[in-house]
């Protein structure tokens, strides 16, 4: 071939591949001869199809145990997809409104497909196969969604993730540790005829206190809302921004916790029974979000709207 004929773009590019190659001491042109001998990427290779389908093990032979599987595990991979974001903003070095607009809309989208779907378990599970079925995932409870932990960790002070009961009887400087014993959710998890921590909630414990732990010290000074209020020290936040905040705010804790708190009624509160969760949480205490008045951001609400919280 002669070089004269070579496009000046494919030349442009081999130009900057040997300068990336060259940068970490490889040759470019044995990474040619791998191109040229590697197979071309399938669909259901890209996305590892075939093991994705091979995750959802059912305990029960009920049917409807697999639609309960895969809505939890979508919902999982929504919260990656919420945790991606959020440690994008906590790394970010030139943190800009406009950056955080756009990273806080998508946090609304994701919570915002997961309510507007919820109707996949509400509708779309039979009562008596639920009931029977659940009986097999004892002690097993969304509850111990570590990665939803984690995004509360990762959007704001842990102050604000204490039980509201317990808030104002704190110090003024409690440590990370101190806050984490009086988390709202470790109130959530007790046995409804002893109060002591459920089953549940001693297994999330052992298996996650320590990454919990390590997160929450390490995002102390860069969750979403730290971020949010160094911004705010430099420059006036935009409406917009504040928002999406708010918006991020309600819909996770609000709308979120009562489309849960709708559906556990809808499936436990057997009149004048209260059935327990699967975990045994005391789910009609732990679930209204009037109740536990867990906000990220308090500084972006009203005295009136803070009062009213999860009644709106």
């Amino acid at each position: 071939m002669n070089p004269e004929n070579i496009d000046p773009k494919f030349l442009a590019q081999f130009k900057k591949l040997e300068e990336k190659y060259d940068s970490m001491g490889q040759d470019v042109s044995s990474y040619l001869d791998g191109l040229l001998y590697s197979k071309y990427l399938h669909y259901a290779d890209y996305i590892q199809l075939e093991t994705l389908l091979s995750l959802q093990r059912p305990r029960t032979d009920i049917p409807d145990e697999l639609i309960f599987i895969i809505y939890h595990q979508i919902t999982e991979l929504y919260f990656k997809l919420v945790n991606w974001e959020l440690k994008q903003v906590a790394d970010c070095k030139q943190v800009t409104d406009v950056f955080l607009q756009e990273k806080v809309s998508r946090l609304v989208r994701y919570f915002d497909n997961l309510i507007h779907s919820y109707d996949v378990m509400t509708k779309g599970m039979e009562m008596e196969q639920f009931m029977h079925f659940r009986m097999a995932l004892l002690p097993a409870s969304g509850f111990q969604s570590f990665q939803f932990r984690l995004i509360e960790i990762y959007c704001t002070d842990l102050y604000n993730l204490v039980d509201a009961k317990y808030r104002e009887s704190l110090s003024e400087t409690p440590s990370i540790e101190i806050l984490f014993e009086h988390l709202y959710w470790k109130h959530g998890a007790q046995e409804l005829s002893s109060g002591k921590k459920t089953l549940t909630l001693k297994q999330f414990e052992e298996k996650y206190t320590r990454k919990l732990l390590r997160n929450a010290n390490m995002y102390s000074t860069k969750n979403l809302w730290q971020v949010v209020k160094k911004l705010a020290a430099k420059q006036e936040l935009s409406t917009e921004l504040k928002t999406n905040l708010r918006d991020f705010d309600k819909i996770f804790n609000v709308d979120w916790q009562l489309v849960h708190y709708r559906t556990a009624s809808k499936y436990l509160d057997k009149k004048p029974e209260v059935l327990e969760a699967t975990g045994g949480t005391n789910w009609h205490k732990y679930l209204p979000p009037r109740f536990q008045k867990k906000m990220f951001f308090p500084d972006l609400w009203s005295k009136e709207e803070v009062e009213n919280w999860g009644k709106f």
